[in-house]
């Protein structure tokens, strides 16, 4: 039996091995989510979609870099989106957000051009700013890492932790290239699920660790990219490094385990792909939310309402954390709206009878007002509380 600290040890280093049994659930679930995720996409109103992608890819880059402990501006890069996508005709967001977009871009544009080492390294250059050359090192932007060694440590500086010691230097070259080809070639093999691909490409890049800096971040880009070749834009409709960051621990945690053992990644890619699904799930629960406001306007639009009506029915349509999942009281329809106590009861009193709303169990001042969503066989009451 071999013993070695470090996966990359192994003598059959990089040839991964992994238990499809287990990992068949998962990975059926992710293919059927994100089918059904291209399905609503399709159905969608195309400029409603375009939103959406832009607060994904939003996330996605905002999350990644919170991953690691790092802000950025966040109004730059959407404004950055925004010009890229078509929103806006006119693109001053700064270049740090301009280079994070092109890198996205670039990474998920689903073309055939390969990952090769001058593309990578643009990539590297296009993380950091000129401020972060004194934290990194200006000459290694866009390079390798140096020969010393590269480890992830915590704890005293006299007793650290070293949680993960990547490859050394003098065979990095090599390393690297071996897996840029297996890259490209393993885009064309049939045998290998193309979201199994992603999962391994993340890892492998990884443990790699080829740059002195960014390295997290890269392979969420690489995965991404990987996603994005496998034949559909639904990557453009969900943000996997949100989930990650969700759980972050875990994520560090089931790297470090995989890192220390055999080349039986299954619990890598466990985690990945239930990562994976917890994205796309949120994706469907937003894109669901987006089409059912849709199909309730198209039902409502000609149905006479007051502007102080619109905005609360809006609000109420869009629900999350400044929405009104439990429903909404006469008094919160006042507040909202910004009209009398009488003015809100009339507002009610008129959505309950035009089908818009329907009033939940209970009554008196803890009546409370839900959307009534077209199609639906909940009669509406017009009896309303004063509260």
């Amino acid at each position: 039996m071999h013993n070695a600290d470090w996966i990359w040890q192994h003598p059959d280093w990089p040839k991964f091995t992994w238990q499809s049994e287990r990992l068949s659930p998962l990975l059926r679930s992710c293919i059927e989510t994100q089918g059904r995720l291209l399905g609503i996409v399709g159905a969608v109103d195309s400029v409603a979609v375009t939103q959406n992608s832009i607060d994904a890819m939003l996330q996605n880059i905002v999350s990644s870099f919170a991953i690691e402990g790092e802000l950025i501006n966040v109004e730059s890069v959407r404004s950055s989106l925004a010009y890229r996508l078509g929103i806006v005709g006119e693109n001053n967001p700064g270049s740090r957000s301009e280079n994070l977009v092109a890198l996205l871009m670039d990474a998920i544009s689903g073309d055939d051009q390969p990952l090769n080492e001058q593309r990578l390294f643009a990539w590297h250059s296009w993380l950091f700013t000129r401020d972060d050359f004194s934290l990194v090192g200006c000459e290694k932007i866009g390079q390798l890492r140096g020969e010393g060694p590269m480890q992830v440590i915590s704890g005293r500086l006299d007793c650290p932790t070293v949680h993960f010691e990547a490859p050394p230097r003098t065979n990095l070259e090599k390393q690297l290239a071996d897996f840029l080809d297996w890259l490209e070639t393993s885009q064309k093999d049939l045998s290998l699920d193309p979201l199994l691909r992603a999962g391994i490409a993340h890892f492998w890049f990884v443990t790699l660790h080829p740059f002195e800096d960014g390295n997290g971040r890269l392979a969420r880009i690489v995965t991404d990219m990987a996603l994005a070749q496998g034949g559909s834009n639904a990557i453009r409709h969900y943000a996997m490094a949100s989930s990650i960051l969700s759980n972050r621990a875990g994520y560090y945690q089931v790297l470090e385990t995989r890192q220390k053992g055999d080349l039986n990644i299954t619990d890598w890619l466990e985690w990945f792909l239930a990562t994976l699904l917890h994205s796309l799930d949120q994706a469907l629960s937003h894109l669901d939310s987006i089409l059912a406001k849709t199909r309730f306007w198209e039902a409502y639009r000609e149905a006479g309402l007051s502007s102080e009506q619109i905005k609360v029915l809006n609000r109420l349509l869009d629900g999350g954390e400044k929405g009104f999942e439990a429903g909404i009281s006469a008094a919160q329809y006042q507040a909202l709206s910004k009209v009398s106590k009488a003015t809100a009861t009339r507002h009610l009193s008129d959505l309950l009878e035009k089908g818009c709303l329907r009033r939940l169990p209970g009554g008196g001042r803890s009546t409370r007002y839900q959307i009534n969503q077209p199609g639906s066989t909940c009669c509406p009451t017009l009896t309303l509380s004063n509260a």
